[in-house]
Order: C-alpha cells, then structure tokens, then sequence
C-alpha cells in the first residue's frame, strides 16, 4: 500500500494545481475488507467487516460562488456543478455526470438534502467547495473505494459546512449517494465498515437496526495477517448481476411474507424449498446460512480467536459460488490455492462477479502463499493478480 502522507500529498498537489492554493484541510477514510457476510446487508441482516489500512484523502478548500468542484487521481478532468442544481441532477439527471464523480457529489446532495428534511437552513452555512480527492483503496476489487470516498467526502463536508452529524448519519448520506446518485443498489455495510472502523477489530452491524459493535480480531496476538488477492478482473455494482441478484432476494422474501430475508432462519429452508423455483430458493439459502455465519463467527472469535473462524470462511466461499453464484473461475483458483498452501480459511469477499478474495493465515506462510498464487495464475492462463495484506483499522478521521 502507499503510505499515507503519500495520499495526502498528492490529494494537496493535485488540489494545488486545481486552484493555485493550498487547501484549508484534509479529511480520509478506508476502504474495507468484509470478512464474513456477503449480499446479508440489503437484507436487513448481519454482517462483520473491518476498515483496512487503504485509505481515501480528500482536500477540501471553500470557495464563495456556491459552486462545487471535484477532481481527482482517477480523473483529473474537474466537475463544477452548483449547489443549488444537485436537487434536479440527483437522481434524474445523474447520468450527466461521470460515474466517479457522482460519489462525491451525491454525497453533498444527500447531506444537503437530510438537513433540510431536518429544518436545518444548510444553506447558511453550504458554502461552495473545492474538492481534490486520491486514493489508494484498490478500485473494483471489493474492497469499497466507492465508500472510501463517499466517508472522506462526508466528513469534510460535515465539518466545513457545520452540519453537526453523527457517523452514523455521514454512512446513511453515503449510501444515498450510492444508491441514488450513482444508482448500484447496495446496502449500508461499506459505509459504516469505513466511518466506524478501529485498529486489530471489526464491526458487527445488525443492517436493520444499525445498531454497530466493535470486536476484537486479535490477529496481531495469534501472529495471523489478512492476505488479499485481487483476481484485477474488474467489477461494477450498478450493472446487472448484483441487481438481479437483490431481487431475487426480495422476491423471496415476498413468497415466505417476511419483510427481508433476515426474519428467516435456517430452520425455514425446507418450507421456503417446496415454495421456491431453484434458482430463488438458493439465493435466499445462501443469505439465511450467511446471516448465521456471521453470528457464529462473533461468538467464535470471542470463545476460541481467530485462529477458529478458517470453517466458517470456507462455507461462505461455497455458498457464493454454488448457491449465490458470484464467483468467477480467478477467485476460486485464489481460494483453492490459498487453502492448499496453509491458509486458514479463505473466501471471496465484496459484492462478487470479480474483485478480490481474502484468506486468513499465519504471518509465516504469507510470503509462500502470495507466490503460490501468483504462479497458479500465470499457469492457469489469467492476468497476474495483486496480493497484499491488509489491517484492520482506524475509520473516517481529518488529517489536517
């Protein structure tokens, strides 16, 4: 990973030729790595992921037209828009602006947007902005750079604009800018993996209620590091499969007459079999065993550590690739490999279709599993994969 002050000077350089000033501050967040609970966020389930040590950095600096700017490292272009046309661009009109800089504008829009619902008179203190943003947060490999963004983004505007909202309330305007600015229909988990997170712990989220516990992982203690493969194959959420996908867990849910899949359990698979045509049934499978797998690796991780969670990993993979279908040929290579080269479990993370897979091992053997993979990738024929390991820690923060 690059290190941090190398994000944050290129957030500044990059700022500083967009505006010929330095700017007033500088806000980041991470990216995240989920370690157990895929597709169970939208369902109003559980989910247990952890902010890594990849982080998103943007500069910020007012401006006084009540005009938003945004650059960044993935496209140095700039996008000007007014403060007071997000209303009608977001979300009718977002297919005019590039999909990357919707982030960080859906984000001032949906900020601006809670506080007016609120009575607050944003507009008082909304003044325009200039934002530069850099990253190092792998993009399309599962590992939320689009949270990383919407994170950092909202938490300089909350501070610059005097909005006074919680993390909790900053993760919500993320997912709004996500769900609605940039149009994938994803859950809230990203969002508040990336504004919650904390040094060697995870965050247990009940999606329904948000109500977020901070567990240690003890990774350090049992001398285990979280590798990371990107597969490199790139993926996009506000394509097809991850919405077919979400609604065939709503159709599910509306066949069992439940609210979403999380009032399910595993106790109610056979009814929902005999209700269910093939594929439906096994969506909703994979969401009811992965709902449970979560809550088995909290109480794992409490009663044995981490050293006993390799299982629970192993059954997560299978169920996305044989029951959700979100694996692709590169991932379960990597998950293979990783296994047979010591891993203690292993299993694709993030929302599928490419993107990364992660494997849980002893400090010892990270040096022979990254090469392991990156041979069996070159001798099966794919495009080298990046490996690195990652760390759990501290979430949404200013810098500067």
């Amino acid at each position: 990973m690059t290190t941090a002050s190398a994000i944050a000077t290129d957030a500044t350089v990059l700022f500083t030729e967009l505006t010929g000033d330095a700017p007033a501050g500088l806000w980041s967040a991470p990216g995240r790595v989920n370690l157990i609970g895929e597709h169970t966020d939208y369902n109003d389930g559980f989910v247990f992921p952890f902010a890594i040590d990849a982080r998103t950095v943007v500069a910020l600096g007012p401006r006084d037209d009540g005009r938003i700017r945004v650059v960044s490292t993935f496209d140095e272009t700039p996008v000007e828009v007014a403060l007071a046309d997000l209303d009608d661009l977001f979300p009718a009109r977002r297919d005019e602006i590039v999909e990357w800089a919707r982030y960080p504008l859906g984000v001032a829009w949906a900020l601006l947007s809670a506080a007016l619902l609120s009575g607050q008179d944003a507009a008082a203190s909304a003044t325009g902005v200039d934002l530069a943003i850099a990253s190092d947060v792998p993009v399309g490999a599962g590992l939320s750079s689009s949270a990383a963004i919407e994170g950092a983004t909202a938490s300089a505007l909350n501070d610059v604009w005097e909005l006074g909202r919680t993390r909790v309330e900053l993760a919500q305007a993320g997912r709004r800018a996500e769900n609605e600015a940039v149009g994938a229909p994803t859950g809230i988990m990203d969002q508040m993996a990336s504004m919650l997170g904390q040094a060697d712990a995870g965050i247990f989220l009940d999606c329904r209620t948000l109500a977020a516990e901070v567990v240690e992982l003890g990774f350090d203690a049992a001398g285990l590091e979280l590798l990371v493969m990107d597969t490199q194959v790139s993926h996009a959420h506000s394509t097809g499969g991850y919405g077919e996908r979400r609604a065939a867990c709503e159709h599910g849910a509306a066949i069992m007459g439940v609210a979403a899949l999380r009032d399910l359990s595993v106790a109610d698979l056979p009814r929902a079999q005999q209700l269910m045509d093939d594929v439906t049934f096994r969506r909703v499978r994979h969401v009811v065993t992965e709902d449970q797998r979560v809550l088995d690796a909290v109480r794992t991780l409490r009663d044995e550590g981490s050293g006993a969670i390799g299982p629970l990993l192993d059954a997560s993979h299978a169920s996305m690739r044989d029951d959700f279908e979100i694996s692709t040929p590169e991932l379960d290579l990597a998950v293979e490999v990783a296994r047979s080269a010591g891993a203690i479990g292993a299993r694709m993370t993030g929302g599928g279709f490419g993107g990364a897979a992660i494997a849980l091992i002893e400090r010892s053997l990270v040096a022979s599993a990254s090469a392991a993979v990156e041979a069996a990738f070159a001798a099966a024929g794919f495009g080298a994969p990046h490996v690195f390991t990652v760390r759990p820690s501290e979430g949404a923060r200013r810098d500067a």
